[in-house]
């Protein structure tokens, strides 16, 4: 039998071909976010990219946050940041580092560039720096103050940091080359003066190091062999290069880029989901309506499908654009055989059976999933009033409808075939209950064969179901009218929640608990709210309903 023959995307094979020529010794990567909000589908791509590579080549994960920005940062962030990474199944066995540690380290590497004529302290305000740069066809002025002599830089910063300075009345910048083609490589600060309190280490520090400068200097600390970022650094890795090369680590790590993971009319940006968030439109970065990894978790959706999906998505250099409908495909894939599948009615209606024997109930054997017998079996109590969703009823109806009108004989699913008779109608000519009768001799599973019926419908018994709220949820964004309007603000889809509040369920339901998913039949996956839910108010969340249109492509 011929060896299998494994495609490889091009950061196993910068990987491997590393470790062959002996560029490193082993792998070792990071995911790196910055605790200024919420993680999302996007990052989703990148945690198990990093980890999953980690895995394969047997090296080491590392969890780190780039806390170098103490404006932006909370410890709701941070935490929230490490539960979405857990569920997601990325392990970094205690291997979790912040940035901050590493102030002192990035301190004395400014200090060494400076002592190296390689930085200087620059009185620029940030508005003159960015003229002093120049344009992509134009090259930048040198500052007035880049000649500054090494002592005079080494008295300035450490007065920076000692506080005598307001924010933005000094910086310390790299000099490197104003006249580059890369924007980035002309003289770039690389710490700024910010009176602000960090979450980790307090009042100790009133300088931060900018991102640029920061996440080399991490990267090569925690001995990472591979950092792997997203393709909008890309013009950034000449300044990350410079900066493991000037500061002379023995093992400088490897920059390389992929894209990033886009799916179709989401929201992913910090900052409108931030005021999705203030503005009360959503309640809070867990929506559902949302794609933030606390959001699709609480919606019901789980780890396996997202992974699925970032394996479908796959590893590329070229930006694209996912159809969101092959994110619901992998969570349908995903629980069609997990879950069971039960009874709901939405918009009830009460279903009399008339000629059923008063007060008496008789339980049916049902299975929990018909393609996966392994998940058993549960009894549904049947008697003589149901509920059945109001769209299976029909006083008129057009041609081919199947389902319950007078006169018409249906399936009631797991039990018998029922014949409408009648129908109550309330003062507002609103129909209210129908009235039908019950052939004994049709019990599903007695092998009846005397006729057919067109029509199967689902119900749920009246005295014993149990009363939920079902939340039915679209895209936050209106898709015909794309994602933004005229004025830059979100084009939001006004139909994106719909919460019903009479609903009722199968009675095995009532003790369900908190992220616990089911199919409802013919309704979709449902899953119990973690946020609003309690065992007196169950509340339910769609995560996706039944069908698509969308087709895996060949």
């Amino acid at each position: 039998m011929e060896n299998e023959v494994v495609s490889k995307n091009f950061i196993e094979q910068i990987i491997e071909k590393d470790l062959e020529e002996g560029c490193c010794d082993s792998v070792h990567t990071r995911f790196p976010p910055e605790p200024n909000g919420y993680l999302h589908i996007g990052h989703a791509k990148s945690i198990l990219l990093n980890y999953g590579l980690a895995k394969k080549y047997n090296g080491k994960f590392n969890m780190r946050f780039d806390d170098t920005n103490p404006t932006k940062e909370k410890i709701e962030y941070v935490e929230s940041i490490k539960q979405d990474i857990e569920w997601l199944g990325a392990d970094w066995e205690e291997r979790l580092f912040f940035a901050s540690d590493y102030f002192q380290q990035m301190y004395e590497a400014a200090v060494l560039l400076i002592k190296k004529g390689k930085a200087y302290v620059c009185d620029l305000t940030a508005e003159q720096i960015r003229e002093y740069r120049g344009t992509l066809k134009e090259p930048g002025k040198d500052s007035p103050y880049r000649e500054r002599s090494i002592d005079e830089n080494l008295i300035l910063f450490e007065q920076m940091r000692q506080g005598k300075y307001q924010d933005g009345e000094k910086v310390l910048r790299a000099k490197i080359d104003m006249a580059s083609p890369n924007m980035n490589m002309r003289d770039p600060v690389i710490y700024r003066v910010a009176h602000m309190s960090h979450h980790r280490t307090k009042d100790l520090w009133c300088i931060y190091p900018m991102y640029d400068f920061a996440h080399p200097i991490e990267d090569a600390i925690e001995g990472i062999s591979h950092s792997i970022c997203t393709l909008e650094f890309e013009d950034h890795r000449p300044l990350y290069d410079w900066v493991v090369r000037e500061l002379e680590y023995e093992h400088p790590p490897k920059q390389i880029e992929f894209a990033k993971l886009y799916l179709t009319n989401v929201v992913t940006g910090k900052r409108y989901i931030k005021k999705l968030v203030d503005d009360g439109i959503v309640d809070g970065w867990d929506d559902p309506r949302l794609v933030s990894i606390a959001a699709l978790r609480r919606r019901g959706f789980t780890p396996e499908s997202i992974k699925t999906f970032v394996e479908l998505c796959g590893v590329s250099k070229s930006n694209s654009s996912v159809d969101y409908a092959m994110l619901e495909y992998c969570i349908r894939e995903d629980l069609k055989l997990k879950k069971s599948r039960v009874m709901a009615v939405l918009d009830p209606i009460k279903l009399v059976i008339d000629n059923y024997p008063e007060g008496e109930v008789e339980y049916l054997d049902v299975a929990n999933n018909m393609e996966n017998e392994n998940l058993g079996m549960r009894k549904i109590p049947f008697s003589r009033e149901l509920y059945i969703d109001r769209e299976d009823f029909m006083e008129e109806p057009p041609k081919k409808y199947f389902r319950l009108y007078p006169g018409n004989e249906v399936r009631l699913m797991h039990a018998y075939f029922v014949k409408c008779e009648s129908f109550v109608k309330d003062e507002n000519g609103k129909v209210i209950e129908v009235h039908c009768t019950y052939d004994k001799d049709t019990k599903s599973g007695s092998g009846f064969t005397g006729r057919k019926v067109k029509g199967t419908i689902h119900w749920v018994p009246a005295a014993e179901a149990v009363k939920a709220e079902i939340r039915l949820y679209e895209n936050i964004i209106d898709e015909e009218k794309g994602i933004y309007n005229e004025d830059g603000s979100l084009n939001l889809n006004p139909n994106s929640l719909t919460v019903l509040k009479e609903c009722f369920v199968e009675p095995i339901l009532r003790d369900a608990k908190v992220y616990d998913s089911f199919q409802f039949v013919r309704n979709g996956y449902f899953c119990v709210d973690a946020k609003d839910s309690t065992t007196d108010h169950l509340v339910f969340n769609r995560i996706v309903p039944l069908k698509s249109s969308f087709k895996l492509p060949q």
